[in-house]
């Protein structure tokens, strides 16, 4: 047992937003800052993104450079990276049991950011049919055993999917040596930079075939070919030694939902506000656990941008530890069986309100978005939030026109000078939040026609 260990802010996860978090939190004087990550070496996913794409135009980086970047950064700034640590369950509303090499242990914080990150759903939960070969990959795994541990993957692939990850894939599948037999997607066509499209096509040679679903996987011992099955109900059979399914991202949101934090139905990741706060009090969430997935630099913007928001929340609890201990004590310690039941419920009785903890301090409204649009993060508004939105369309828009309303009243609208593509960013200004009303209904984003 390593028993209850004290901090001021702990980290999970030591991805590019936990670490510009933890980085930003320790050069700022936020007192002692711990990283916790399941991994066994920190950086996230850029460690193994061995492609370029990184880092800046003046300074072009590949994933694991990236990755060490990061994790010097956090390093010196001052913040405590443990690897190999799981964050098992909550103990409090601000304290978790760990698991590590050391073994069982406690962590109580002041302040708890969530940046457990998302992960790709395999051909088990896409329900795909077929026998269990060897050669079914997601992009992570095929990384993994490449650039990681430099295994053979097979000589001919197929990728499914058509966006930003499922090309990645593809260059990791050539620099195994292999060749991509095809690239396949069930909307009607790529979801990434025309330039990369073309590129894949015109200089690798990878058919693309739109509108079409595997519908088996074939072969015994080693994967010897997929059937796809078009739109139109048509099916084929491609020959190939392995597969790689791309996308499909989900958040890494068991802790949370462990936690009982409000889960928002889009995203499927926290509901949090333009602060990147929870439902609970001292509980943050940032990076892809919030929207699977965007980039690491938009990852690394929200690490710094939650630091803020953490560095304000320290502040209130130091000032409620001077002026009123016993309010400090009951409302944040971990270790008070009572407040951590009460944080739990999401609840405060002490108040005689029952109204959700937090809720009249933030004032913040439900923000959701209307059909064609998917999802919105953060997916809750106050009036002095500044954080620009990042939403997903369900499909293809040519230049649409986004129209922000609450209670019928127009608060903001803005065409986009692009088009918008299922699995691709769009992005949407903060100007006007202060126009909200914080007492009232849930704020609209929708694509007038």
């Amino acid at each position: 047992m390593t028993g209850v260990r004290q901090v001021d802010v702990l980290v999970v996860g030591a991805g590019p937003a936990g670490l510009a978090t933890a980085a930003r939190l320790a050069a700022a004087g936020a007192g002692r800052v711990e990283i916790v990550d399941r991994e066994t070496q920190a950086g996230g996913a850029p460690r193994h993104g061995a492609h370029g794409g990184y880092g800046t135009l003046l300074h072009p980086l590949t994933g694991p450079a990236y990755a060490r970047l990061l994790v010097t950064a956090a390093r010196q700034a001052g913040a405590t990276l443990r690897t190999g640590v799981t964050a098992l369950d909550w103990a409090g509303p601000l304290a978790l049991h760990t698991l590590g090499a050391e073994g069982p242990g406690t962590i109580t914080a002041r302040a708890v950011v969530l940046a457990t990150g998302a992960r790709e759903r395999p051909r088990a939960a896409r329900l795909v049919p077929g026998t269990r070969p060897a050669g079914v990959y997601t992009t992570g795994e095929l990384q993994q055993a490449v650039h990681l541990y430099g295994q053979r993957i097979g000589t001919r692939a197929v990728v499914v999917g058509a966006q930003d990850v499922s090309y990645a894939a593809a260059d990791t599948v050539r620099a195994a040596g292999a060749t991509v037999v095809a690239m396949l997607t069930d909307l009607p066509g790529p979801q990434t930079a025309p330039a990369r499209a073309a590129g894949s096509r015109l200089c690798h040679g990878t058919p693309l075939l739109t509108g079409a679903t595997v519908a088996e996987l074939l072969g015994r011992g080693r994967l010897s070919g997929v059937r796809v099955r078009h739109r139109d109900g048509r099916t084929a059979v491609l020959s190939c030694d392995t597969v790689v399914f791309t996308g499909d991202f989900v958040p890494d949101h068991e802790l949370a939902r462990r936690g009982g934090l409000a889960l928002d139905p889009g995203t499927r990741g926290p509901a949090v506000d333009g602060a990147l706060r929870t439902s609970r009090p001292g509980v943050f969430a940032v990076g892809s656990l919030l929207h699977a997935v965007e980039s690491a630099a938009t990852a690394v913007r929200e690490g710094a941008h939650a630091a803020g928001a953490v560095t304000d929340h320290l502040a209130v609890t130091d000032h409620l530890a001077v002026t009123d201990p016993f309010a400090a004590t009951d409302r944040f310690a971990a270790t008070d069986r009572f407040a951590a039941t009460r944080h739990l419920a999401g609840t405060d009785h002490r108040a005689g309100t029952g109204r959700p903890v937090g809720a009249e301090r933030s004032g913040a409204v439900p923000l959701v978005v209307d059909p064609p649009l998917r999802w919105i993060a953060p997916n809750r508004v106050t009036t002095a939030d500044r954080l620009p939105y990042v939403l997903r369309t369900a499909t293809r828009l040519t230049r649409p026109v986004l129209r922000v309303t609450q209670n019928g009243r127009v608060l903001h609208r803005e065409r986009l000078w692009t088009a918008a593509l299922p699995n691709r960013t769009l992005r949407l200004p903060a100007c006007w939040t202060h126009r909200v009303d914080p007492e009232g209904g849930p704020v609209h984003v929708s694509v007038l026609p």
